[in-house]
């Protein structure tokens, strides 16, 4: 990432992750929504404020949104990151999120996401304990597992192509994958 990028942070709540962003991309240049309104106000009071960095971001790149709904920012972004979002989406918010995001993401722009995923020969359809971390996800219920094909199927017919990272060294256990827009 170049501090000239744009980047959205979706579920950045407090701003533990995102005054990192702050400090490092260019002033203005960091977006920021969450479903807490208290989060939001708490992490520009109390997370950027002592570190001076309030200046660098203006108070209307941090939206309150339980929609995915970026439009109104009226910008196109270099990248997204959902850190520990998915791992609390059934696959048809899942979804939702990709067809929301592809309007506000350029071509080429990436869509880093972090999940639980099913490991190859694990029964996905049943509870999985993942012994890094000490989590136990579910398929349909919070937290949320799903496969590499659950992964693929979510964006099948949007312009975006699937790239799975796989592991970086999460604490507990979540993998990374890449959502690229294609066109």
């Amino acid at each position: 990432m170049k501090s000239a990028d744009r980047l959205l942070d979706l579920g950045c709540g407090c701003l533990r992750g995102g005054v990192h962003f702050v400090d490092y991309l260019d002033s203005g240049h960091y977006y920021g929504m969450d479903l807490s309104q208290e989060l939001l106000d708490a992490g520009y009071e109390e997370e950027l404020g002592p570190l001076g960095l309030k200046p660098k971001l203006p108070r209307e790149n941090l939206v309150c949104d339980d929609d995915f709904d970026a439009t109104g920012f009226g910008v196109s972004f270099d990248a997204v990151l959902a850190q520990s979002v998915f791992t609390h989406l059934s696959l048809n918010h899942l979804k939702l999120c990709l067809i929301r995001t592809a309007d506000v993401v350029r071509v080429g722009g990436q869509f880093y996401v972090t999940v639980f995923l099913a490991r190859q020969g694990e029964d996905w359809s049943r509870p999985l304990f993942h012994e890094t971390g000490g989590v136990t996800t579910y398929p349909a219920q919070d937290p949320f597992h799903c496969t590499p094909d659950d992964l693929e199927y979510c964006c099948k017919g949007m312009p975006w192509k699937l790239e799975l990272v796989g592991d970086w060294g999460h604490p507990r256990d979540q993998l990374m994958a890449i959502y690229v827009r294609t066109e």
